[in-house]
């Protein structure tokens, strides 16, 4: 129960600091042997912004061809 309570006040953000405990004490990431982030949403996020990127990319293209098509075909 104290691993647990340790872990608990050295990974809290405090608000004077905006930092954690341990690495204010210990200037340095603390190792737990898991990585907490979740890469696997921000992969998802990355996939979807490339592929609005690429439908925007899609899209203007296709604008601009059918401008250039109404452009013609008025004179």
């Amino acid at each position: 129960m104290l691993a647990i309570a340790k872990f608990v006040v050295n990974n809290k953000t405090y608000s004077v600091t905006k930092m954690f405990l341990f690495i204010a004490n210990y200037s340095r990431e603390m190792r737990m042997g898991v990585n907490i982030r979740k890469e696997s949403k921000s992969r998802k996020d990355n996939r979807v912004c490339r592929k609005n990127k690429e439908d925007t990319k899609e899209s203007r293209s296709s604008i601009k061809e059918s401008l250039g098509k109404d452009k013609e075909t008025s004179r």
